[in-house]
């Protein structure tokens, strides 16, 4: 086993110095994250707004009424708000001049002007501003009654906060019964893309670093290395844990980089940890397979991302499960990608717990025998021709 343990060391440390596997290893992850989350909805906010005047009461109190809706609000010039708006990094604007503050402290009608951008969120985003202004209209006359019923002018805003204090919020519970809808409830863009893509990065670095084991076999490394006092299983062994380890490290890396740079939730860590490895038990064995059958480093290294996008597709991370139709779920039930996503789904959207992902884990632990065995037989003969 400790032979095993430094094949695995040495393959590992050939990875790791290979500088052409920085970008695809360490930024291309990350920035397939950020376009998935983008895509999907990034964040859990409700829209980005920009506000003209931010100084006066009225500024102020619609940024708070804004802020209480999970609203992003940016305060900005009026040719400021306006480009914004054009370069797609606002859904709308709110233009607040000096005669609307005014008529606000004043107690008297406001008009406003809303410009939306041309973002597929702008209407949603409207209607939240136009929610929190209505919400000051309500306030505004609640005061204007209590003083004409002969409260205080500088008591009625007080006594107006004291009586909403007082009165209970209404609770409305919303029933979604639109599966897909139910499936990403408490998730965000970025949630759903890293879990894509550890899937996705680590069965493509084990697939495209088969070229190495090709090299490997070409100069007659595996041969030096069976003329010591090394076993032929041990060097299987070996082949196989290096390439797991590699795959194993990319997923954990993808992890933990999403977790601090997105905040991406994992839900159970442990749990997400076994999908890995289970998972990367399967690309290594595949790894092996396509590297004991071809002599060609090119040709395994296209066949290799080749199969591996494929199969990534077809399972689920590039474009979520749930919006497949009947017929390709099906056929994403037959990836390991497919099991993979639906257990991590069950993680993180869901609390899932082991009994929860058990199914999963055991459709994931049949495919990594059954792979890791073929690569393993494949892995042997190999050696055997080139003695």
């Amino acid at each position: 086993m400790r032979a095993a343990w430094a094949v695995a060391l040495v393959e590992l440390r050939r990875f790791l110095r290979d500088r052409s596997n920085i970008f695809f290893t360490f930024v291309f992850p990350l920035m397939l994250v950020v376009v998935i989350g983008a895509q999907f909805g990034g964040g859990a906010g409700s829209g980005r707004v920009v506000l003209t005047d931010e100084s006066s009461t009225l500024g102020q109190r619609i940024a708070a009424e804004l802020d209480a809706r999970d609203v992003t609000v940016d305060v900005g010039e009026a040719g400021q708000a306006r480009e914004t708006l054009a370069r797609g990094r606002a859904d709308a604007a709110v233009f607040i001049d000096d005669a609307a503050a005014a008529a606000f402290d004043a107690g008297d009608p406001v008009q406003l002007d809303l410009v939306l951008a041309s973002t597929s969120g702008s209407s949603a985003v409207a209607q939240q501003v136009q929610s929190a202004v209505a919400e000051l209209d309500r306030e505004q006359a609640g005061v204007a009654a209590l003083v004409q019923s002969g409260v205080d002018p500088d008591l009625a805003q007080d006594a107006w906060w004291d009586g909403e204090g007082q009165v209970p919020p209404a609770r409305v519970d919303v029933v979604d019964v639109d599966d897909v809808s139910q499936a990403f409830a408490g998730v965000t863009g970025f949630d759903v893309g890293a879990s894509s893509q550890v899937l996705l990065f680590v069965f493509l670095t084990a697939l495209a670093g088969s070229a190495t084991l090709i090299d490997a076999r070409r100069h007659r490394v595996i041969a030096r290395t069976l003329a010591a006092p090394v076993s032929a299983g041990s060097v299987v062994a070996g082949q196989a844990l290096g390439r797991w380890v590699i795959a194993f490290f990319q997923g954990t890396y993808v992890m933990a980089g999403t977790s601090l740079l997105f905040g991406v939730q994992w839900g159970n860590v442990a749990l997400c940890l076994l999908v890995v490895a289970v998972f990367s038990t399967v690309a290594a064995g595949a790894a092996m397979a396509i590297g004991a059958v071809l002599d060609n480093e090119g040709a395994a290294s296209g066949l290799g991302v080749g199969l591996a996008l494929v199969l990534a597709a077809l399972g689920g991370c590039m474009v979520p499960q749930e919006l497949f139709p009947s017929s390709l779920q099906f056929v994403a039930s037959l990836t390991p990608h497919g099991w993979g996503y639906r257990a991590f789904a069950e993680i993180q959207r869901h609390g899932g717990t082991l009994v929860d992902i058990a199914g999963s884990l055991a459709v994931l632990a049949g495919f990594a025998a059954a792979v890791l065995a073929l690569g393993s037989l494949l892995l042997r003969r190999s050696i055997a021709r080139a003695l």
